[in-house]
C-alpha cells in the first residue's frame, strides 16, 4: 500500500472528514485554514480562509454544499464548499471544539470549551436553507459536565446527542428537553480523557478512543459496552470501516515525550483491529508524530490519517486487504468449532 502524502498544512492535523460520496476529503489543522482535497489522488482543491485560531473540527452537509468548522478563535463558521466563501459566523465566549450536522442538515450541534467562568456547553443551532436567513440563536443549550467535551455527535433520527470528553464519561442527551438520558458505566467505561468518537454506518453502534490506551465499542441504544480494543499507546483517533468488520486506531505518545526520531519508537502507526474478535490484524506506519485524525472513505476502499507532523496520508487498500483478513477470521471460527466438537 503506497500512501499518497498530502502536504498542505503547516501545523499538526486535528480532524479529517470525507463527504458522503467519498470524492472529497476535508482536513483541519492548528494552522487556521481548513483544506479540501480530491480523495482519489490527493490533489488540493482549495482552502477556507477566515479563522484566527486552530481549527479543531469540521463537518460537511449531505449534499456537499455546506461546510461547518469549529475553531479556538471562539467561532464556528459556515462555508460554501464550492466557492470557499464564508456564509455565517456563530460567535461564542469560549473556544469551539466539536461540530456536527444533523441528519437532514437542518440543525448543527456545536460544543464549547470551559473558559474563564464559563463551563463546557453543547449548543444546537438551526441551519437555514438560505444563508441570508441564518441567525445565531440556539435552539437548545445544554450545560456540560466538568472539563472539556471533545466530541458531540447526533444520535439516530436526531433524537439524541452523544458527547464524550475529559471526564472519561460518554453521555446521551435528549435533543427535545436537553436532559441527560444515559451515561457510560464508570467501571467498564474509559478511565481517562475520551479523545475521539466515530459512529457506524447504520448508527447501531459507535466507537470511542481514549488516553487510557484503549478504544471501546458501544451499543447506541442502550449504551452498553460491546467490545474493547487495547493498545500500548494513548489513542487520539478512531475510525470504523463501513465495508468490513475492521476498526482503525491511531495515536502515540505526545511528541514532547519522545526522545528519539525513530518513527517506531513513539508507536506512531495506525493499528487495525477485527471489530468482533478484538484482535490486532495489522498496522500502517509512516507518520513521524502521533496520529491525531483518522477517517475511512464511505466506500471502505481507502482511509486517511493526519498526524502531528502536518501530513495527511491517504491510503488506497490493495486487493489483498479485502481477501487476507477474512482468512484469519475463518481460521479462528474453525478452531473454535474443532474445540467445541472435541
Amino acid at each position: 500500500m503506497r500512501p499518497i502524502l498530502m502536504k498542505g498544512h503547516e501545523r499538526p492535523l486535528t480532524f479529517l472528514k470525507y463527504n458522503r460520496e467519498g470524492d472529497l476529503l476535508f482536513s483541519c489543522a492548528k494552522d487556521h485554514t481548513p483544506t479540501v482535497w480530491f480523495a482519489d489522488n490527493g490533489e488540493r482543491l482549495g482552502t477556507y480562509r477566515g479563522h484566527n485560531g486552530a481549527v479543531w473540527c469540521c463537518d460537511v452537509s449531505r449534499d456537499s454544499t455546506r461546510l461547518i468548522t469549529g475553531s479556538a478563535d471562539q467561532t464556528a463558521k459556515l462555508w460554501n464548499v464550492q466557492t470557499g466563501t464564508q456564509l455565517y459566523t456563530f460567535n461564542f465566549g469560549s473556544p469551539t471544539r466539536s461540530v456536527d450536522f444533523s441528519i437532514g442538515d437542518k440543525l448543527a450541534v456545536i460544543t464549547t470549551d470551559p473558559f474563564m467562568e464559563l463551563t463546557s456547553a453543547i449548543h444546537v443551532k438551526r441551519i437555514a436553507r438560505d444563508p441570508s436567513d441564518q441567525t445565531g440563536e440556539s435552539v437548545l443549550t445544554i450545560k456540560g459536565p466538568q472539563g472539556r467535551i471533545n466530541r458531540a455527535i447526533w444520535g439516530p433520527l436526531n433524537r439524541t446527542i452523544i458527547s464524550a470528553g475529559e471526564d472519561a464519561v460518554t453521555r446521551v442527551w435528549d435533543t427535545e428537553t436537553g436532559k441527560l438520558i444515559n451515561e457510560s458505566d464508570k467501571e467498564s467505561g474509559h478511565q481517562k480523557t475520551v479523545t475521539s468518537l466515530a459512529k457506524s454506518a447504520d448508527w447501531s453502534h459507535f466507537l470511542t478512543g481514549s488516553l487510557d490506551k484503549s478504544a471501546k465499542l458501544w451499543d447506541t441504544r442502550t449504551l452498553t459496552l460491546v467490545k474493547t480494543y487495547v493498545t500500548e499507546r494513548p489513542v487520539n483517533a478512531v475510525a470504523m470501516s463501513p465495508l468490513l468488520d475492521h476498526v482503525v486506531i491511531g495515536g502515540g505518545q505526545e511528541a514532547s515525550h519522545v526522545t528519539t526520531t525513530d518513527r517506531r519508537a513513539g508507536k506512531f502507526e495506525a493499528k487495525f483491529f477485527h471489530k468482533i474478535l478484538q484482535e490486532e490484524i495489522g498496522g500502517v506506519k509512516g507518520h513521524f508524530g502521533p496520529i491525531n485524525a483518522l477517517a475511512f472513505n464511505p466506500d471502505g476502499r481507502s482511509f486517511s490519517s493526519g498526524g502531528e507532523d502536518g501530513y495527511v496520508r491517504l491510503h488506497h487498500f490493495d486487493p489483498d486487504y479485502f481477501n487476507i483478513k477474512m482468512g484469519s477470521l475463518w481460521k479462528h471460527i474453525i478452531l473454535e468449532l474443532h474445540e467445541a466438537i472435541d
